[in-house]
């Protein structure tokens, strides 16, 4: 294959060769100037995250699901992005899931040629019955891992909503998905090493896709972590912080608010802020969506409102 005709995330980097010559320092400094590059690569995709973020929030909002899929490091990262939505945003269990290619044992190992199978990955989607209530998020640096393919194209059969991330232009995962997120971080500092600048940018785009459809979705309240799960010392510490500073309470009346609301922080806060009863604030909330705000403004006009 010519050089030119290879995607760019598979060429070779001019400004990093001979890097098994180089100190030990000059290659992290390698490493970090072409790190350096990938924010900018995502801040220029911006619009298609944005609109991706909107289609997510529709899919959420009417009971679907947000589906991750991807292979090797994309399905990790994946898999890394979905684990962490319920403890951090208290979202229900199979609201947020990843499929990865290979299944749970790729997850921490290589499983050979699992990438290349694209029925495997339309049957992995199909397992998890997926219907046009769904959104679908392919992630592969290439834009061509067949299993990913397979995936989106099955997804799409069935009239879920389809978005593709990928690190070049002009590729078959652009033909298949309705929504194609480009981040072109270029030629990696080992040639096809896609775990380096690839995958950070994945990470980035996964991170702003779950983060801002659970702000929009009433999962963060300001820009505190309202729905997060108080399962230790320190998140238990965090949650009396937070009620503390959102309602203007003592810590004790803090702590005793999340004694009776058995630890759920928006339960515990609407207690606070409207003088209510357990059963009245998880009421309100439960009629709001889940969303504090909107229970926030219907229960009470009195809670100080917060800074910005």
């Amino acid at each position: 294959m010519k050089r030119n005709s290879l995607r760019a995330t598979e060429q070779r980097n001019p400004r990093t060769r001979g890097l098994d010559k180089q100190s030990t320092l000059a290659i992290l400094r390698a490493l970090s100037r072409e790190d350096a590059a990938v924010a900018g690569a995502v801040a220029r995709a911006l619009g298609s995250i944005a609109t991706a973020v909107d289609v997510a929030v529709r899919a959420l909002e009417g009971g679907g699901r947000l589906l991750y899929v991807g292979a090797g490091t994309s399905g990790r990262l994946a898999a890394l992005d979905a684990a962490e939505i319920l403890p951090t945003f208290g979202t229900p269990a199979r609201m947020v899931e990843a499929v990865i290619a290979g299944g749970r044992p790729a997850l921490t190992r290589a499983v050979e040629g699992a990438e290349d199978d694209r029925r495997q990955g339309a049957r992995d989607v199909a397992a998890r019955r997926v219907n046009r209530a769904d959104a679908v998020v392919g992630i592969t640096a290439s834009g061509a891992t067949p299993y990913v393919l397979g995936a989106l194209a099955l997804a799409r059969s069935r009239g879920a909503a389809t978005i593709g991330i990928t690190c070049n232009r002009g590729t078959p995962l652009a033909r298949l998905a309705q929504i194609t997120i480009v981040t072109e971080t270029g030629p990696e500092a080992i040639a096809g090493s896609t775990r380096l600048k690839a995958g950070t940018a994945q990470k980035m785009v996964l991170n702003m896709i779950s983060t801002a459809t659970m702000v929009r979705l009433g999962r963060i309240y300001d820009n505190w972590m309202i729905g997060v799960a108080l399962t230790n010392d320190k998140l238990r510490a965090r949650g009396v912080r937070i009620l503390t500073e959102a309602s203007g309470s003592t810590p004790a009346a803090a702590k005793r608010a999340l004694r009776e609301s058995r630890n759920r922080l928006p339960v515990a806060l609407l207690m606070l802020a409207a003088t209510l009863g357990g059963r009245d604030a998880e009421r309100v909330l439960r009629a709001a969506g889940g969303n504090l705000r909107t229970a926030l403004g219907k229960a009470t006009k009195g809670l100080r409102k917060p800074n910005g």
